[in-house]
């Protein structure tokens, strides 16, 4: 007898199909393009995804960027058993459940990298490394170096996607109104999102008076003030509602259970998260649909380079979605518990909106957005100018809005979210700065 065929492989998929948010076909039907390992099948899949598929002891998983996808691949007598699920809570429950909890620890868990095919083939011990399939390698430096023609295209496909997401089932349908959210700052990338919204809804014929942007204010950061005049600089004032929070929610423990990562900056942002869905959810039990600017740093590289030591300008530019996907699968920093960039960081964004019961979408990060954000020749335009870089987000905005849409749209200076809707010493009072001090705790939840 084959060795192999001694083996009881077994499969449990916790992922929520539901939670797919697909324009051109049926999730069974993305299940099989996944299944065919075909890239141009998979990069075929227009949404959002996190979808498993299997032929046998083969089985192969694929993400879009904003879908958190863990697997955890576990012993038995019996042969291997495979957990895939969105959380590692999940997968911890689900060892339980089987007697099999001792095996687990969270850097044991894996992240599917997004953008790639991974397949798995289980035949028992020892467990051979998974392959990889990049689906998503969009053009780069394929876009005159025009700012208008660049703003043009890169609203215009935020633009296209809204409109999809408003027309379909998954998004929000015409013949079932339901109200509308964006997670709103008055920055660029909020800004951005909210009026191509707005201005998508009105092109579509649906009702605007469903939108409404919501900010999150402890009463002593910038952000409010910011929003407002943003908004009524172009008459638009109506749509603002504060969602006041206190000092008291700044709670990082809650942070680092709902997101399962330690980043400083991830879990401060993810606290503010969680205020402003916690506050939006006490005023209106039933809402469902909460849009969000995440994305539009990664998309026109407006991070600060100083920062971070292992970054220069020349490694930003040049490298394939750095900021999306991190240093990459294959390299010695990529992380296989969290994979990288942005592909890592989204948590901040999706399990709080998760947790809270809405839908959350971030249209900024739809490929069909980080195509267009990659084919910006962004040497020809910086030189490799540290503050041309930084000025290009705001520009390539504001005159994309202006000729899509017909309105100057206010641009101010960037500033993350932690540091708007609170100041930065309240913050600091209650969240710690080192991330050995989170780490440590989240690593307490498991012992």
């Amino acid at each position: 007898m084959n060795p192999h065929e001694a083996y009881v492989e077994r499969v449990v998929d916790l992922l929520d199909p539901a939670a797919n948010r697909l324009f051109n076909c049926t999730v069974e039907e993305a299940r099989a393009r996944v299944l065919s390992g075909d890239a141009a099948q998979v990069a075929g899949i227009d949404g959002s995804f996190a979808l498993l598929a299997r032929d046998g002891k083969m089985v192969r998983m694929a993400r879009s960027l904003d879908r958190p996808m863990r697997y955890f691949l576990a012993k038995r007598a019996e042969g291997p058993a495979l957990i895939v699920a969105d959380r590692m809570d999940a997968i911890h429950a689900q060892l339980v459940k089987e007697g099999l909890a001792d095996q687990f620890h969270p850097s044991y868990t894996r992240m599917v990298p997004a953008h790639y095919v991974v397949e798995i083939q289980l035949i028992g011990c020892p467990d051979p490394d998974p392959t990889y399939t990049r689906f998503f390698t969009p053009e780069r430096n394929s876009l005159p170096a025009d700012l208008d023609e660049i703003g043009r295209r890169y609203v215009g496909a935020l633009a296209d996607e809204i409109a999809k997401w408003l027309q379909s089932a998954a998004g929000v349908s015409p013949a079932a109104p339901s109200p509308i959210g964006v997670a709103f700052s008055g920055g660029v990338d909020s800004g951005l999102v909210f009026l191509t919204t707005y201005f998508t809804m009105r092109r579509l014929g649906m009702s605007p008076a469903r939108l409404k942007a919501f900010t999150l204010s402890f009463g002593d950061g910038p952000d409010l003030a910011q929003a407002r005049e943003f908004l009524e600089r172009l008459g638009l004032g109506l749509f603002l509602e504060e969602i006041h929070a206190t000092p008291d929610e700044l709670d990082f423990t809650e942070a680092l259970r709902v997101l399962e990562d330690y980043k400083p900056l991830d879990v401060e942002c993810g606290v503010m998260g969680l205020a402003l869905c916690r506050g939006i959810r006490r005023r209106y039990p039933d809402w469902k649909h909460l849009l969000d600017g995440d994305g539009g740093d990664e998309n026109l590289k407006d991070y600060p380079i100083e920062e971070n030591p292992e970054l220069t300008i020349r490694s930003v530019v040049h490298n394939l979605m750095l900021y999306h996907e991190g240093w990459g699968v294959g390299r010695i920093k990529h992380s296989l518990t969290y994979s990288g960039g942005l592909s890592r960081g989204y948590v901040r964004t999706y399990a709080p909106a998760r947790r809270f019961g809405f839908e959350g979408f971030s249209p900024l990060m739809s490929r069909g957005v980080m195509a267009v954000s990659e084919a910006i020749p962004f040497i020809d335009l910086t030189q490799y100018d540290v503050p041309t870089l930084y000025s290009l987000k705001g520009e390539v905005v504001r005159r994309g809005v202006k000729a899509l849409f017909g309105v100057v749209m206010p641009v101010f200076e960037k500033r993350r979210f932690q540091h708007g809707a609170t100041r930065k010493e309240t913050l600091r009072a209650k969240l710690p700065a080192q991330e050995a001090v989170y780490r440590k705790q989240f690593l307490a939840m498991y012992q």
